[in-house]
């Protein structure tokens, strides 16, 4: 793999003549890939909403009025009934979501160790997205049997600033590699159609594709724009944008999963198949993404039909992960991590959110 991209040799690939680009991006996925092989996965909102943040794009902010009730941390059994739900429909990994900024040691953080542990034993890829996590967490997370971690890094370290105030770009980064230092997979994409410009997305790849170890997959996501969020009023992307950055992103990190992750709703099925010809290896299945809407997984089993995919297969890519048991696994510090809280304010977020804006 190339290392020392630059951003504007990425923005070059992406800015190409569109046929060029897709033609490159299916030879480089070809020549790594099982090109008629994609990976289902179902997303499911383990707790919901009252999250302390605020992102620009997320409805389960507490900051902002979005029709989103919140929930408690769901039981395991319920976990392990959707899980078993999920394996069932032909997903082969499970993604549990918590609106949390950051974890905490204690009751619902060893409750969600063992929603981990129990999904793993049910023979799906375990993948949690929790906020950010120390080094002491993310190795009790892989102990109990986590395959995966996702944290996005959304954009650019410049765009960034103008999504998020209440979190630093750099705490994004410290969580990735506190999860590097374990044997847990890395997942971190990003979000296009917030506003940003295409510099900002070639500067997120840049980003993934300089680490020493890029991230075994990135999510694409477009936008989703909800009611009540400072992002409410943005149009949604044309899927020729879409296209491009799967295809940059697939010609950029040939290695890693591409998934094509919220936003399917407003595809045809016309632009996922581009979508897939470019190098996405990956969707979400359900009707919900956390609390987006997401295309019905009979609608993705007929579209799989008619271009001749078929789902991947769990543990293809790395074996499964043994699960400790709980006598034996890492204790707790019960760390108190100063994570940043940046000065600076976003004043569209601040209108969302009610509060005064002071210039």
């Amino acid at each position: 793999m190339k290392k020392n991209w630059t951003r504007q040799e990425i923005e070059d690939i992406y800015n190409q003549p569109f046929l060029d680009l897709v033609y490159q991006a299916a030879s480089v996925h070809r020549e790594n890939h099982n090109a008629n092989e994609v990976q289902v996965s179902t997303l499911l909102s383990v707790k919901t909403g009252g999250c302390p943040e605020d992102c620009g794009y997320c409805p389960q902010s507490a900051r902002y009025s979005t029709g989103v009730e919140g929930e408690d941390l769901m039981r395991v059994s319920h976990v392990k009934a959707q899980a078993l739900r999920a394996k069932a429909s032909g997903s082969s990994r499970l993604c549990m979501g918590a609106a949390w900024r950051n974890v905490k040691d204690g009751p619902e953080f060893d409750q969600v160790l063992d929603m981990v542990r129990t999904v793993n034993e049910v023979g799906l890829e375990v993948c949690c997205t929790l906020g950010m996590i120390t080094e002491n967490q993310a190795k009790r997370l892989e102990e109990a049997g986590l395959h995966s971690y996702n944290h996005n890094l959304d954009s650019s370290e410049e765009y960034y600033k103008e999504v998020i105030s209440t979190r630093d770009y750099e705490d994004r980064i410290n969580t990735i590699e506190n999860v590097r230092k374990t044997g847990v997979n890395v997942c971190s994409g990003g979000i296009i159609g917030m506003g940003e410009a295409i510099t900002d997305r070639a500067g997120m790849l840049e980003k993934y594709a300089n680490m020493e170890t890029p991230p075994e997959s990135v999510p694409i996501n477009a936008l989703v724009s909800v009611d009540g969020t400072p992002m409410e009023d943005q149009e949604p992307i044309e899927i020729w944008d879409m296209v491009r950055m799967v295809a940059t992103t697939r010609i950029v990190l040939p290695k890693t999963q591409v998934r094509l992750s919220a936003g399917r709703t407003n595809m045809s099925q016309e632009g996922q198949a581009f979508c897939f010809m470019a190098g996405a290896s990956s969707i979400f299945a359900g009707d919900k993404l956390l609390t987006t809407p997401n295309p019905d997984v009979d609608e993705d089993m007929k579209l799989f039909k008619i271009l001749g995919l078929k789902p991947k297969a769990p543990f293809v890519d790395k074996k499964q992960p043994v699960s400790k048991p709980k006598e034996e696994m890492t204790q707790a510090l019960g760390e108190k991590p100063k994570w940043t809280r940046p000065a600076h304010k976003i004043e569209k977020n601040l209108e969302k959110s009610g509060k005064k804006v002071v210039s």
